[in-house]
């Protein structure tokens, strides 16, 4: 059945106080109609330069990766694998935000992605309803380092029995979810009606019960979400 509409993500900051910075993005797809269908989409926002390639092949031959932001990359793609891309593009552009597009819900895939090395990595299904801001709005979020996961994908997932996720309380699995969404602590709060302290707040004690440790080396926030996508299961089902 197809995911249950959801929610539109918060107006991106940047855009609201008119110091939209401009980012680079590359669009890796080797499906012609829909690789120029996201160019052309990505090309009308505000904000963002854009070049699309095929392959792996091609965007080693015809794009400066020390040039981009984001990597917008093919799960699969003719001549190779789109974690394994990700990654090598991180190795020459530190810091370089990755969103992995799949036409099927292989979210877990990101869990290929050593912890050390989670940060700035995002998913998206090709067959969910992302509207255009929403796309956008992940783009920026592993521009700035968070991890997103789909939120209509994220959304269909269960939590197994037993699992570290069920000592959560309802508020806490919430905020946990809407940080998987990518969204800040501020966009939360918003979201819940709660404030960013009372997000905190909750967090952190989340942090507790999930074992995840104070260290200067992984992110709470990214090790939550790797959390998130170790305990829960899909129940997806695709319309394609």
């Amino acid at each position: 059945m197809p995911a249950p509409p959801i929610a539109p993500p918060p107006p991106d900051p940047a855009i609201v106080t008119g110091q939209l910075s401009i980012l680079d993005v590359m669009i890796v797809e080797d499906q012609p109609l829909f690789r120029e269908m996201l160019a052309v989409l990505l090309a009308d926002q505000n904000g963002l330069r854009v070049r699309a390639v095929a392959s792996s092949t091609e965007s080693a031959r015809h794009v400066d990766v020390r040039t981009l932001d984001v990597a917008l990359i093919d799960l699969r793609l003719p001549d190779g694998d789109g974690i394994r891309l990700g990654r090598e593009l991180r190795l020459r552009r530190p810091g370089l935000g990755i969103l992995v597009l799949s036409a099927s819900d292989s979210i877990s895939t990101l869990l290929d992605v050593p912890g050390s090395e989670a940060a700035g990595w995002g998913f998206l299904s090709k067959n969910s309803s992302l509207s255009a801001s929403a796309l956008v709005y992940a783009i920026r979020a592993v521009a700035a380092g968070r991890t997103v996961l789909d939120p209509a994908i994220r959304a269909q997932r269960e939590i197994r029995r037993n699992s570290p996720l069920t000592r959560l309380s309802r508020r806490q699995r919430e905020v946990v979810a809407l940080v998987a969404d990518g969204l800040t602590n501020a966009a939360i709060a918003d979201r819940l009606g709660i404030s960013p302290r009372s997000v905190d707040a909750h967090l952190n004690a989340a942090y507790g019960l999930l074992g995840i440790p104070a260290s200067r080396e992984r992110n709470p926030r990214v090790e939550a979400v790797r959390s998130y996508l170790q305990h829960t299961t899909s129940s997806w089902t695709s319309a394609g």
